[in-house]
């Protein structure tokens, strides 16, 4: 019988048993994707400076310090390098240059050459609220020992002038790219200047430049510089760009904010530390103190507020659109120095493309600063805690001229004329003239 011829047959194993056996032979690599720096930022406070990278995904990094000389070195685990640093602006107090370079294994190290003394404190932020994966570097400086002077004068009121946001928190952007924090920081300036002027008074700005201070630390810095009263400077932004005015903030009494507009706004102003970069541990959910209302100094600290608040809105409403015209309350973080009186002002809406422009002139935030003196300045004479000024009057004798008077007070002869509003340089004796403050 002739033998069969065989057939040869092919037997095709399924794609997932095939797949597992090319792993267990090793002959399959996977490549996972890199995560890439898309940004690096960099802000100089007093006290630190702060480095900020933007990051497309969750990474893994190692941090150490090498000397002589002396280096902070940033080894950031599969990640590709797409930002530059050029742009820095380097050296700065802490930070003298930084470099950067592939290390095996797709590793990107990042070298800082700080000055001495200078300490790292690295985290990491999820992302959340419109913010990328970020990593937060900061440089602090050795502390200089701080000889403790006697005050020159311990009688002065002090106002602590808090500009809303900074660094990397820019709080509500304009239509044309303007920044809160930007317009924050002018009319605040604009305010001590004010306030430093007038005898007896005293300015303490919370933050003097463009970086972060979380919310807490605001509260503290008030309550170490001693303040008599907090002002904490804004600007809103809705989807309306037709809406515009100033409104006033006090804290909530309660637990709770009954207003849903307040709410919404203490809800955005209270998430600056995270849109700022504050330590993640150090984010409280509730930063309020239980029994809010525990003492009578805190009832009186919400009694000044409500009554300065008021005040305030009656300045401002002279001279600008207002939102609302009774004071606001809610749950913002920053105003829980409830010993004195603390408000936030929303000065205007950023959102609105005329007032976006308006607020970037030095002569409106000028303005604002100017009500918002004028309503300091009215609260505490009030109280009795500042002397109205008696404006000086000279009556004018025989052989004096305005160059003469305006010698004798230490003025000058344009102030007087405007003040008094004379059209010629000759005077009459017997005429009185007022003489501005020398």
């Amino acid at each position: 019988m002739p033998q069969q011829k065989r057939e040869k047959v092919i037997h095709y194993l399924p794609s997932s048993c095939l797949l597992l056996l090319m792993l267990m032979c090793g002959q399959v690599h996977f490549a996972y994707a890199a995560a890439t720096i898309d940004d690096i930022r960099m802000w100089t406070a007093p006290d630190h400076t702060r480095l900020v990278l933007d990051l497309s995904q969750k990474v893994q990094y190692n941090l150490f310090r090498l000397h002589n000389p002396e280096r902070i070195v940033i080894d950031i685990k599969n990640t590709r390098m797409n930002a530059k640093a050029s742009h820095l602006k380097l050296p700065d107090p802490v930070l003298r240059s930084i470099r950067y370079g592939k290390q095996n294994k797709g590793t990107t190290r990042i070298v800082l050459d700080v000055k001495d003394g200078v300490s790292p404190r690295s985290f990491l932020l999820k992302k959340a609220h419109g913010k990328p994966n970020r990593l937060v570097i900061d440089l602090i400086p050795k502390t200089k020992k701080v000889i403790k002077t006697a005050k020159t004068n311990h009688d002065d009121i002090i106002i602590a002038v808090d500009a809303g946001h900074g660094g990397e928190d820019p709080g509500a952007i304009g239509p044309n790219k303007v920044y809160e924090k930007t317009i924050t920081l002018g009319i605040a300036k604009e305010l001590a200047k004010l306030i430093n002027a007038q005898p007896g008074m005293k300015a303490i700005l919370v933050r003097t430049g463009d970086y972060f201070v979380k919310l807490g630390d605001r509260v503290k810095k008030v309550r170490n510089e001693g303040a008599d009263m907090m002002i904490s400077i804004h600007a809103d932004a809705v989807q309306q760009r037709y809406v515009k005015g100033a409104s006033v903030y006090t804290l909530s009494e309660s637990g709770a904010t009954p207003d849903r507009v307040a709410a919404a706004l203490a809800a955005k102003e209270n998430a600056s530390d995270f849109m700022g970069g504050a330590l993640p541990e150090q984010q409280v959910s509730d930063p309020f103190i239980r029994n809010i209302l525990g003492d009578m100094a805190k009832r009186d600290g919400l009694d000044s507020s409500e009554m300065f608040a008021n005040i305030l809105l009656k300045q401002l409403k002279a001279h600008f659109p207002i939102k609302y015209n009774k004071p606001k309350h809610a749950r913002f973080a920053v105003l829980t120095a409830l010993e004195i009186p603390s408000v936030l002002v929303e000065v205007d809406y950023i959102s609105n493309p005329e007032r976006e422009r308006l607020l970037t002139t030095k002569k409106h935030q000028h303005r604002i600063a100017k009500a918002m003196f004028a309503a300091s300045k009215t609260y505490f004479t009030r109280f009795g805690m500042l002397k109205p000024v008696k404006p000086k009057v000279h009556t004018v004798h025989r052989g004096e001229s305005l160059w003469s008077i305006a010698k004798q007070y230490g003025v000058t002869v344009s102030s007087i004329r405007k003040l008094n509003g004379l059209k010629q340089q000759t005077l009459k004796v017997g005429q009185r003239l007022r003489l501005p403050q020398s």
